[in-house]
């Protein structure tokens, strides 16, 4: 089994938390407190939010895992991986390389709703 390095960490200073009153069932406590937990991590601006329990602090863990199940995320922490190993800038010229004129195919609907090449 290869040895693992760690390339950074996300943690819970990286992010937002916003606190608010949860609304629907759970009764005037719920309506009372501010238990539900939004949230953000402020570099890709993934959000994250959860009024679950009534506890704020749970809220929290699981809005911060939420925020982390992201797409938004997860491609801001794909880009950030590649730029710790140094492959960014590898990765960047494969996506100009492919998306130069040559490779490209424009298509839009004619009358008859077919797709026919398109000349710019």
């Amino acid at each position: 089994m290869k040895n693992k390095e760690l390339l950074f960490s996300v943690t819970a200073k990286e992010c937002k938390f916003d606190y608010y009153k949860a609304s629907g069932a759970g009764g005037q406590k719920k309506n009372k407190t501010s238990s539900a937990v939004r949230c953000t991590h402020i570099e890709s601006g993934a959000v994250g939010n959860s009024s679950d329990t009534r506890s704020q602090h749970k809220n929290k863990e699981i809005a911060f895992k939420r925020m982390a199940e992201t797409d938004t995320f997860k491609n801001w922490l794909r880009i950030e991986a590649a730029r710790a190993t140094g492959r960014l800038e590898e990765i960047n010229k494969k996506v100009e390389e492919s998306m130069k004129e040559k490779n490209l195919k424009i298509e839009g609907k004619n009358e008859k709703g077919r797709w026919t090449p398109i000349n710019i």
